[in-house]
């Protein structure tokens, strides 16, 4: 029988708890038997380990990381016999280590909850990005918790989806209303059927094209890049794009889309870091370097273009 493990994750006093309790007030999550829960770490909000235990749910402390072996996890398997595991991990922990834990056979890793706390998330994105990235890089689910109407929703869209497209970010309003949709604001007019992409622009309309691809269907852009041409791609198609920091430079990656060449073009360009200028229009297709539908550009124009004093560009 597969046993689902379930990893909600958070800094210090960012709603884990009361999560974990609000859960677990709901008599579905537990119709499905007996739940072990793994605590790396205790707050102000405590659980009930009596009240608990009458639910059919065992409470362990773990201090740390180090302790989580295979050999331990293997021991919990034979001493608990769970049906469903939570572990509320410890925010400062490893989460790359977390997702080479050696598992029982029977566990099956299934969802990555983060909190975040919706009053100091723009100061930790302003002073310590990294970290917080280093939190959400593998989330299923991020809920901003504590948002109002001055919860910078843009700056946090913009510093998480670069590296987690996949997550679905949801924001938990502190006086109890029901959250808005997540807004998305982009620095040029999304309503016009052209649109002029600037360095400083480059990121954000990389990113939403990419998460948000119907919305740009049919526009034309216009946009400075650098061409990559692989035997991979499909005969005709290139990668103009360009190198990208999302939080340091360790973390700097070449991003582009796929484009078919123009049909008309100087044949001196068509070679790998040939910087262009490209006039494209985007539409979505499947193609198998997405695994899936995504946006493809259809250049009409590639003109050749100086190398730029600053070849890269951010996603903020």
């Amino acid at each position: 029988m597969e046993k689902p493990v379930f990893i909600v994750n958070g800094f210090l006093d960012s709603g884990k708890t009361t999560f974990i309790k609000e859960t677990l007030s709901d008599p579905q999550f537990l119709s499905g038997g007996r739940l072990l829960i793994i605590q790396c770490e205790e707050g102000e909000e405590e659980l009930d380990e009596v009240a608990l235990s009458q639910k059919g749910v065992s409470v362990i402390t773990v201090e740390e990381q180090s302790q989580l072996t295979g050999e331990f996890l293997n021991g919990l398997e034979i001493y608990y016999n769970p049906h469903m595991i939570l572990i509320e991990m410890n925010g400062m922990w490893n989460m790359d280590e977390m997702m080479e834990l050696d598992y029982p056979e029977s566990w099956v890793p299934s969802q990555i909850i983060s909190m975040i706390d919706g009053t100091t998330v723009e100061s930790y994105l302003t002073n310590m990005k990294k970290m917080i990235l280093d939190l959400v890089r593998y989330s299923d689910l991020i809920i901003v918790n504590r948002c109002d109407d001055n919860t910078n929703r843009t700056l946090i869209r913009r510093s998480i989806k670069p590296v987690n497209r996949k997550a679905q970010i949801i924001y938990d309003r502190a006086d109890g209303k029901e959250s808005d949709p997540d807004e998305i604001e982009v620095p040029y007019d999304l309503n016009s059927d052209y649109l002029e992409i600037t360095d400083d622009d480059y990121g954000i309309w990389y990113m939403d094209c990419m998460d948000r691809p119907k919305e740009y269907r049919g526009k034309t852009v216009h946009f400075l890049g650098m061409l990559y041409f692989s035997p991979k791609f499909p005969k005709g198609y290139c990668v103009p794009g360009r190198m990208a920091m999302t939080c340091c430079a360790a973390d700097i990656a070449f991003i582009g889309m796929l484009c078919k060449v123009p049909a008309v073009v100087d044949a001196s360009l068509l070679k790998s870091r040939a910087w262009v200028w490209v006039t494209a229009e985007i539409r979505i297709e499947y193609q198998k370097e997405y695994q899936g539908m995504g946006p493809v550009l259809y250049a009409t124009k590639f003109e050749k273009a100086e190398e730029p004093e600053e070849k890269t560009v951010y996603f903020t």
